[in-house]
């Protein structure tokens, strides 16, 4: 077969090796676990349940024209968050777009599909990069691939993050282009991928590109460049970094200044984690949430330690891969490039993200020290050595279980078995075709003696070898072959001096860009553009030329059975070693991603996935919205913090990292709780919210049953309606001077909820708490004003606190307390008594409950049964009266919007004529707002106690406020610049070229440039 049409076959060939055996490993290990697909376990655990999965459902509804809102404003969430930003951080990925194609009530299954052909992606890329590095075994190249995909960082930590895993794909991309820019060929193409990368999710493409800025200084310190070519290199490489991330500006620049108008959340301190724990993770079937999952597959942990070791590979390969392994290795620990690594922010949550770059330079060794043979015994033991060394220091961690040490032991026999069986493999094929060079006067070096290597090593070019002795193994077998036949042939003048500089110029494992008109993976000499060396006989494009002497119909013929047997045996040793490799590989790969799936129930938060309680809130939604003239709360009892997305309606439920801080500060102030230290806010269930943010309907739940502290209780979902103002009212007009920011809030949640209603509705009166034994319990210390309340050590009622007070009769009872983790009832009610549930601790803070009805007595005991040390603050009781706040809704009705249309990033209401004073629309006025009063010009929004707020002089009659996220118009005009200069560059390479081929003779041919990455 001709070459030309096997060109690129190798890299494709490994590409999709890697992919299958990353999926593969992936299923196989969720069937082992028994997680979903494959089992009844569900894998939506922590922010996988939580925002992964109803963005990606969000996503979908928004694809289907189904979502109310669009890539402005999400309307379904937050009672109206900015979505653009949501959009660049979870969903900007083109793998996401697959949802589409997936049933609505499978989003789980789509969010599934979509994190194992991330991986998948990553392994190919991985592959492709391997072989474009230096050439070599591609089945090697695709086992390496999928060690990378299936790293500890993608297994324990990205496969429930499905978003870092664009940062996982991203790298080995990244590293493509910088061996692009030092080719100084493919420019805009590189732009492009940067572009793409850094729109995918640019938190981990920044991670990515720090990886891939270090790989290319080493790759140019190894390649022996003069420095002023290796600043043009490095030169182009910056551009084409700059020139992508400015088209991915516009995007990159709104989720910046959406992290920036963020609510805080927690600001943590990073403490390195110890020795121990840190070679732990270098093992199979380890776990840990805050340490760095290192394992890369002890087939290339072996081959990376071995590189030090290899005297085949040069000098300078074996030092300069080694000390940057252990420079990104100690740069995890340190603060300062702990810092640099995640955009000098310690992040929320696990603090190892840029684990995967140290994993694909593990990888990248590994490849080195195979590509230039299978690492000779010594080699070998001194890398086993060293392993041995790290699994004693790591048998101290408690992050090692006793199932790791079987998959351990079974996993490095494997390897090293596997290894030792392609040594054997190597080691006849080079003896073969040292003999077969003797016979006819042919020298080809032996695999693994380091001679040539360190020669090529010498003059800057760091294959090593000449000819076909630089593909190691069997990737150099039928060269090897054909040259023994011509030596036979008595033709071994022409097999060594044409055949061989032809073989490697045209092989498959060389990219054919760098063929062509470069010469740089030639033979001995410079090239002719087409890798033949200088001297050597024309020959067909992509065909070998015959030996002399021979007739080409012939040659070939009349192999010796020994030979073939030969071969036979080598092929036989190699596909035993293939096999060997890919089961340890698989086997421990899969047995680390079950563990992690495991033991991340028994650590993390987890969720159901779809099913009837999901069905059964989203028909009751449906059935009940009447967006936008009212909104249509999913309820309080959640299934997870993104409710709305998953199940519709419109509601205050929002947990993202960008979820505002007025939004968060607005519903905390009036009496709501969140989690995630206030980045997943809560829905409020209670009669004036509803009012002020126009909800009117709202859906109740019984407390989901897959959260196995939730009471037993199975009971119909249910719909209550209620009388709400439209969502847009006019307020009367507040005094210059007064405060109407979030800022104007006082402590006390009624009173804060009054000053938006507008009206007085609330009795708060003083209360008694009370112990079990009836002592006065003591005051909370701190500046939280409260009653401490601790939990009973009997769990009779008797022995349980109270809270004593005196309500209007008939009014409803609520309570706030934020601090206190339990239940409360009523004791005495003439309605049945609703059981409010609190939780609190660092993380959360409890929502106020509707308790029931108080007596004609007006006399109110609360039953509290705290779980936990708590705090019942001053004020904690509230007495509604409802026929004041029906009173108050028929007002802002009257004076309220007789007409509002909401579309995407705009709300347009239609107002009574001669209003005066503040129209105010049931929105948290976020960044980004702007309004006008008819046709005046628009101006940023006012704030009216965190609502939107648009001042009217008694003319108007209609409003219209529009958003326009922060950061878009400054993204746009970088993003309009980048491509700009792009074209321009282009146009000016275009006219350059056009001129060289009008006038060849004042553009003298460039000599072939040396080879400088053929070895590296």
């Amino acid at each position: 077969m001709k070459r030309s049409i096997l060109r690129g076959t190798p890299r494709r060939a490994a590409a999709l090796l890697a992919a299958a055996l990353t999926v593969t490993a992936f299923c196989a290990a969720d069937a082992v676990a028994r997680s979903y697909p494959f089992g009844p376990r569900t894998r939506a655990v922590n922010d996988l349940g939580n925002q992964y999965v109803p963005f990606h459902a969000h996503l979908w509804d928004l694809l289907h024209g189904r979502s109310d809102g669009g890539l402005l404003v999400n309307w379904q969430s937050g009672f109206g968050s900015s979505f653009l930003p949501d959009l660049g951080t979870y969903l900007s990925s083109p793998f996401a777009l697959l949802v589409v194609v997936f049933p609505r009530d499978e989003i789980d299954l789509a969010v599934y599909v979509i994190t194992v052909l991330k991986t998948a992606c990553a392994g190919a890329a991985m592959a492709w990069l391997l072989l474009r590095l230096r050439p070599g075994r591609w089945w090697a190249a695709g086992l390496l691939g999928a060690a990378y995909a299936l790293c500890g960082w993608s297994l324990a930590d990205a496969s429930y993050n499905p978003m870092w895993l664009d940062g996982l794909v991203a790298l080995p991309l990244l590293c493509l282009v910088g061996e692009w820019a030092l080719d100084g060929r493919r420019r805009l193409l590189g732009v492009l991928v940067v572009a793409l990368a850094w729109i995918a999710n640019f938190y981990t493409a920044y991670m990515a590109t720090l990886g891939a800025g270090l790989f290319l200084l080493l790759r140019l310190w190894l390649s022996g460049l003069p420095r002023r070519r290796a600043l043009a290199a490095a030169g182009r490489a910056t551009a084409t970094v700059a020139l992508g991330v400015g088209l991915a500006a516009p995007l990159v620049t709104v989720v910046y200044f959406g992290t920036k108008h963020a609510y805080p959340g927690r600001v943590t301190h990073f403490t390195p984690v110890a020795t121990q724990d840190l070679l732990a993770r270098l093992l199979p079937t380890t776990y840990g949430f805050a340490s760095p999952a290192l394992f890369v597959g002890t087939t290339a942990l072996l081959l990376a330690l071995a590189l030090p070791f290899h005297r085949a590979a040069p000098v300078r390969v074996r030092a300069g891969w080694s000390l940057l392994v252990a420079a990104v290795a100690l740069s995890l620990q340190w603060t300062p490039t702990h810092l640099a690594w995640h955009a000098f922010a310690t992040p929320n949550g696990s603090p190892y993200r840029q684990t995967f770059v140290l994993c694909a330079l593990l990888v990248v060794a590994a490849w080195h020290t195979l590509s230039y043979g299978v690492p000779a015994p010594r080699a070998l033991a001194a890398a086993t050595a060293l392993l041995a060394l790290v699994a004693a220091v790591a048998s101290r961690s408690g992050l090692v279980h006793a199932y790791a040490w079987p998959v351990l032991l079974l996993s490095t026999a494997g390897a090293l078995t596997g290894l030792l069986l392609l040594r054997r493999a190597e080691a006849a094929e080079a003896a073969e075709a040292a003999g077969a060079g003797g016979a006819g006067g042919v020298t080809v070096p032996e695999a693994g003696d380091g001679r040539g290597a360190e020669a090529g090593a010498t003059t800057g070019d760091t294959t090593g070898d000449t000819g076909a002795a630089r593909r190691p193994g069997l990737a150099g077998l039928a060269v090897r072959v054909r040259r023994a036949e011509a030596v036979r042939s008595g033709a071994a003048a022409t097999a060594s001096g044409g055949g061989s500089g032809r073989a490697a110029g045209s092989s498959a494992d060389v990219d054919d860009g760098r063929e062509a008109g470069h010469g740089r993976e030639t033979g001995d000499g410079p090239g002719d553009g087409r890798g033949r060396g200088v001297g050597a006989d024309p020959a067909p494009a992509g065909e070998d030329p015959a030996p002399a002497g021979e007739d080409p119909a012939t040659a070939g013929r009349g192999e010796p059975r020994a030979g073939r047997a030969g071969a036979r045996r080598r092929v036989g040793l190699a596909g035993l070693a293939v096999v060997v490799l890919v089961g340890a590989q698989l086997g421990e790969a899969a047995a680390t991603s079950a563990v992690a799936t495991r033991l991340r129930l028994n650590h993390l938060d987890d969720y159901a996935s779809w099913g009837d309680r999901q069905r059964e809130q989203a028909k009751a939604v449906s059935e009940a919205d009447g967006w936008p003239a009212h909104r249509t709360d999913p309820g309080r009892e959640q299934t997870v913090g993104n409710d709305p997305m998953v199940v519709g309606g419109q509601g205050a439920q929002y947990y993202s990292s960008l979820t505002a801080d007025v939004l968060s500060r607005t519903l905390t102030a009036l009496g709501g709780g969140w989690t995630s230290r206030g980045r997943n806010v809560q829905s409020l269930d209670n009669a004036v919210t509803d009012a002020v943010f126009s909800v009117g309907a709202r859906v109740h739940s019984p407390p989901d049953q897959h959260q196995r502290w939730n009471p037993r209780d199975r009971g119909p979902v249910t719909v209550s309606r209620q009388d709400v103002p439209p969502l847009v009212t006019v307020r009367p007009a507040t005094a210059p001077d007064a405060r109407t920011g979030v800022s104007a809030f006082g402590p006390s949640p009624y009173r804060n909820q009054e000053l938006l209603l507008g009206s007085r509705v609330y009795t708060v009166p003083a209360l008694t708490v009370r112990t079990g034994d009836g002592a006065r319990p003591a005051r909370a210390p701190g500046d939280r004003p409260g009653t401490l309340v601790e939990a009973p050590r009997a769990k009779a009622a008797a022995h349980r606190p109270t809270i004593d007070a005196q309500c209007p009769a008939r009014s409803e009872v609520y309570l706030w307390a934020p601090h206190y983790s339990g239940t409360a009832r009523l004791t005495d009610s003439p309605a049945k008594p609703l059981t409010g549930r609190f939780t609190s601790d660092a993380a959360k803070i409890a929502a106020m409950q509707r308790l029931g009805t108080a007596p004609v007595s007006g006399h109110v005991r609360i039953e509290l049964a705290p779980t936990r040390t708590g705090t019942v603050p001053d004020g904690a009781v509230g007495c509604l009266d409802t026929a004041r706040l029906r009173t108050a809704v028929r007002g802002l009705k009257a004076t309220g919007a007789e007409e509002v249309t909401v579309s995407d990033g705009t709300v347009r209401a239609r107002l009574p004529a001669g209003s005066t004073g503040t129209a105010v629309i049931a929105a948290p006025r976020i960044a980004g707002w702007r309004c006008a009063a008819d046709g005046a010009a628009a101006e940023p929004a006012r704030t009216h106690f965190g609502l939107i707020a648009v001042p009217l002089d008694g003319s108007a009659t209609s409003v219209t406020c529009t958003f326009h996220p922060p950061g878009l118009r400054l993204g746009a005009a970088v993003g309009g610049a980048s491509l700009l200069t792009l074209v321009l560059l282009g146009t000016l390479t275009a006219v350059r070229r056009r001129r060289t081929a009008r006038h060849p003779a004042l553009h003298p041919a460039t000599r072939p440039r040396e080879r400088i990455t053929s070895a590296l």
